[in-house]
């Protein structure tokens, strides 16, 4: 007796945010199925890549990296490199040289520059922070003042300081939110309402309930998007309904499997290759989780990312 499998029907979905303008805009969201569930439904909006540009250079990062990004002297170029790879949907500025722990580069010159790289791409752009929770919301409501109309995402308010960020960036200048939680459905959605209650349109909101490279408690990832997705889907909880975006690129290239070298261990292989397999197998797993939206740097990774994307569709 053949197998007849029964499609599993929500009356919920996934509210949709669109990202930048244009022909270039990108769409989250939208889907009223379980992740990659294509099966069950038509996901009109299939999850989407975000190449990651940092401000602090290249000099560290693995010769894959380095030298994808060879001659380009400046931010803005490796923004205008970035933007050509096949497969990515929007580029992630990441200022870390604003930490006032490090080179406490200042919210002003960090904003001039993102307009700068903003102007060198027709992509979406997200604008991710140092994670100094009083200096992203200031570097935060700046970006959100200068790249005003470009429709960009700010990554992410926290609990801390999501008054200023929803007030400076959402409101004044009608940018999306990122509310960042730790990985508990609970703190997410309890962060959902409290942005919501300072005026900022859910429709406006993107979530980033936690993420952690592979085999670095991903457990506890992987279950709350799990419930997330469980809660607005099967409960019509709407407080949950947002899409969600991963910054899996910074979590997965600090690891210890990512930095050290193969000198210092040779039995674990080549640093590259670790480096991207850990950023592949995070990527995938968390989009079968329930991210609509995950956030890389190698392009070997966004090639791989990007098919197998595609083939599940």
């Amino acid at each position: 007796m053949p197998f007849k499998k029964t499609p599993e029907k929500y009356s919920a979905a996934i509210k949709t945010v669109e990202l930048g303008t244009g022909d270039h805009k990108t769409v989250l969201g939208g889907e009223g199925v379980m992740p990659l569930y294509s099966f069950d439904g038509p996901i009109e909006n299939p999850p989407r890549i975000g190449i990651e540009v940092d401000d602090i250079g290249v000099e560290n990062d693995v010769p894959g990296i380095k030298d994808f990004y060879a001659g380009c002297t400046t931010m803005v170029d490796r923004v205008k490199k970035a933007s050509t790879i096949p497969g990515v949907d929007f580029v992630v500025l990441r200022f870390e040289s604003a930490d006032p722990n490090g080179a406490n580069t200042s919210v002003e010159d960090c904003a001039a520059l993102a307009k700068e790289c903003a102007d060198a791409t027709e992509l979406p752009i997200v604008i991710e922070g140092c994670k100094n929770t009083e200096k992203d919301e200031k570097l935060f409501g700046k970006c959100a003042e200068v790249l005003a109309g470009r429709n960009i995402l700010v990554l992410s308010a926290k609990e801390e300081n999501y008054k200023g960020i929803g007030a400076g960036a959402g409101l004044a200048y009608k940018q999306k939110i990122g509310a960042e939680s730790a990985d508990d459905i609970n703190l997410a959605k309890q962060l959902n309402v409290l942005i919501t209650q300072l005026g900022v349109s859910a429709d406006d909101i993107v979530m980033n309930p936690g993420v952690s490279a592979a085999g670095y408690g991903f457990e506890y990832v992987v279950s709350t998007l799990e419930r997330i997705r469980l809660a607005a889907l099967g409960q019509n909880d709407t407080a949950l309904q947002m899409p969600v975006m991963t910054p899996v690129a910074s979590e997965t290239w600090s690891v210890k499997e990512s930095i050290v070298e193969e000198s210092d261990i040779p039995e674990w292989g080549a640093r590259e290759t670790r480096g991207i397999d850990m950023e592949v197998t995070t990527a995938a797993a968390v989009l079968a989780a329930g991210s609509n939206a995950v956030i890389l740097r190698h392009p070997q990774s966004v090639a791989t990312i990007s098919k197998f994307i595609s083939e599940l569709m």
